[in-house]
């Protein structure tokens, strides 16, 4: 049996909550299948995933996604936006009411872990975002997998691996003995 048993619903405090509905096997790895539900405004940074592709179906509300050098654009119900693997990108929820999304990511690698830990961190903080020692640690074990666009280059490669240095001084990352090994393709 795997990490997670479905659905799996993960809730950032801050306006944003995922339920992985399952996993399937396909013949890169796995597929999640899922929806996600966003309050108006809310949304994750600009980030990239290096392996995977990463497709909504919009079911109720207004999207707003941009790629990196990109104009903002929109989608509405019954309208698909996809994400391809190593594609920088941001999505917002830009309508009034809630925007409900079906979803799927391939091949998930270890994202349902990274989501996971990042919504915990946020919550514990009564989701304004994670918490900058855990979004240290997650940056750097995954980078091989995935990165925060929206942090600068110079913060990812000098001050993360300071941060993460002294928050295994501090014991901060006792939560993380069991993460999975990073992917490497």
């Amino acid at each position: 049996m795997g990490r997670y048993s479905y659905p799996h619903t993960i809730d950032n405090g801050g306006g944003e909550r995922i339920t992985f509905a399952r996993s399937v096997a396909v013949a890169d790895g796995q597929r999640l299948d899922g929806d996600n539900v966003v309050k108006p405004g809310a949304g994750p940074p600009m980030h990239v995933h290096h392996y995977l592709d990463e497709v909504f179906t919009v079911e109720e509300g207004r999207i707003g996604y941009q790629c990196l050098g990109g104009l903002p654009q929109f989608a509405g119900p019954g309208e698909t936006v996809a994400f391809k693997a190593g594609e920088p990108h941001r999505f917002w929820n830009a309508g009034e009411g809630d925007l409900r999304c079906t979803a799927f990511m391939q091949p998930a690698d270890n994202v349902e872990y990274i989501l996971t830990e990042l919504f915990a961190s946020s919550s514990r903080r009564g989701g304004v975002g994670p918490d900058l020692f855990d979004v240290a640690f997650l940056a750097r074990r995954f980078r091989s997998e995935y990165a925060v666009s929206a942090v600068p280059l110079v913060v990812q490669r000098v001050v993360f691996p300071l941060l993460v240095a002294v928050g295994q001084l501090l014991g901060k990352y006792d939560r993380y003995a069991d993460a999975p090994e990073p992917v490497v393709r």
